[in-house]
């Protein structure tokens, strides 16, 4: 039976909807956090840190947001997930309003938000497979792609801009946001999971499972690993952008605006993201995604931040199909029941090391030059690309056209020791 085209599926188009206009303003709070902490404290390692608590909870809750999954209503805890985040983002708005907001508060609605985000990240992976069919999962996943490539050229001046009109401001449109995907995921029919069999084995096998099928899967273990220090530069890389422009003059509004340039280069990459699937193999886009982030080291020669923000745009523009490829490949290869697991472990390794780019960073930032912060980045990024280039796992890389679609399987009892 031949599958509805993504343009004519109704729930995957209600799914997507309701994602661009929540993602909007979350994405608005990205830049205001650092904001409004650099004008509360004028510390960047301060700023660090409240980066850190935003990214944290995947390296806490990843593997639990993956077991709850599988064994709870994914639906039920996408919506759990908005209406937490919104109370949690309003509560900042609210105290900015009558001037008693404080850096522990903006640090701890950080990690709620993150942690939010984490649960319902992982519930709307597993979603996408239930809404398109098996072979249209890599185009569903650039459209993934384009969609938050798209919010990430919008939400940026709007939060800088918002934040420029008064600090409250951003933190509103990220409370209000929620509601347009709760809207849209009430109008979903399709069951967001197949039906399951109870699982009565312990939390501490079944996690073990995910390990298991991981594990046996080379590309996907390797991408993951290599992701975990790709996230960590690209989290302090960011946050070098918005103190350097701070440094350097720049209002709120254009350094929304500047990160915004890296969102159009994401759209770019996103639309030429299926002909690069069909012109290079899966292991040409992972090595040339790691040798894409090379060009920070522009900023060495020319410590501008508009050539700080420049220099990242090629990896921003590998990040697409980089991205699609991996997730597609993932989740085409794992059984519904275990996808919730698979894709926590991947992403909990993936982003282990993300919360501590903007540790990083902050601490460079308050005690070196950004020219010494960003050496030191472009430093791990030449070992990064030179040990991706040489990895069998990334070598040895299956075609995209061998990708076989996994099928519902039984659990497995789990191997014993001797």
């Amino acid at each position: 039976m031949t599958p509805v085209p993504l343009s004519r599926n109704r729930d995957f188009l209600l799914l997507q909807a309701g994602q661009v206009l929540s993602t909007i303003g979350s994405e608005s709070t990205v830049i205001a956090y650092p904001l409004v902490v650099l004008a509360l404290t004028h510390s960047p390692a301060k700023a660090g840190i409240v980066g850190f608590a935003r990214i944290v909870p995947w390296a806490l809750f990843g593997l639990l947001a993956g077991l709850a999954v599988d064994r709870l209503p994914r639906k039920a805890m996408m919506i759990t997930s908005d209406i937490v985040r919104a109370f949690a983002v309003g509560s900042i708005a609210i105290a900015a309003a009558i001037g008693h907001l404080t850096f522990a508060h903006i640090a701890a609605v950080a990690f709620v938000e993150g942690s939010m985000y984490v649960f319902f990240n992982i519930a709307e992976v597993g979603a996408l497979r239930s809404v398109v069919s098996t072979e249209q999962l890599p185009t569903a996943a650039a459209a993934e792609q384009a969609r938050y490539s798209t919010v990430t050229i919008v939400a940026p001046p709007l939060g800088g801009s918002l934040f420029g009109l008064g600090r409250a401001l951003p933190f509103v449109a990220g409370a209000l946001s929620p509601a347009f995907s709760l809207a849209t995921l009430l109008s979903i029919r399709t069951p967001f999971e197949e039906e399951r069999e109870r699982d009565e084995s312990p939390l501490r096998t079944q996690l073990a499972e995910g390990f298991r099928f991981l594990w046996r899967h080379p590309f996907i273990r390797a991408c993951a690993l290599f992701a975990t220090w790709t996230n960590l530069v690209f989290e302090g890389i960011v946050l070098a952008v918005i103190v350097v422009a701070r440094r350097q003059g720049l209002s709120s509004g254009e350094i929304g605006a500047l990160i915004a340039g890296l969102g159009v280069f994401s759209l770019l990459g996103s639309a030429a993201a299926p002909r690069l699937h069909r012109l290079m193999s899966m292991r040409a886009i992972v090595v040339a995604g790691f040798w894409a982030q090379l060009t920070v080291a522009a900023f060495l020669a020319y410590p501008s931040v508009y050539v700080l923000v420049g220099s990242i745009a090629p990896f921003a523009f590998f990040v697409p199909t980089l991205t699609a490829v991996v997730i597609g490949y993932r989740v085409a290869v794992t059984p519904d029941r275990l996808t919730g697991r698979v894709n926590a472990i991947a992403r909990s390794i993936a982003l282990c090391g993300a919360p501590l780019g903007p540790l990083a960073a902050g601490l460079l930032l308050g005690s070196f030059s950004p020219r010494t912060a960003v050496a030191v980045f472009t430093a791990l990024l030449v070992v990064l690309a030179v040990a991706g280039s040489l990895s069998p796992s990334i070598r040895n890389a299956p075609s995209l056209s061998e990708i076989e679609p996994a099928v519902t399987e039984r659990p497995v009892a789990p191997e014993l020791a001797g």
